[in-house]
């Protein structure tokens, strides 16, 4: 694995994590926020051919 794959796969476990603290202490807005990050990671993964997968922290 190369390291733009490592490091967008390290984001999305990090960004899956943050998500599901936000949600699980009711901030809205930043779980919003956090959604949002991870659709554009997931996305960018998907421009380059990078598979995520069910990706876990």
């Amino acid at each position: 694995m190369d390291a733009f794959t490592a490091g967008l796969l390290q984001r999305i476990r990090t960004a899956q994590t943050d998500l599901t603290r936000a949600r699980e202490t009711g901030d809205d807005f930043l779980a919003e926020v956090e959604q949002a990050e991870l659709d554009d990671l997931h996305r960018l993964a998907a421009e380059h051919g990078v598979q995520v997968g069910a990706v876990t922290a």
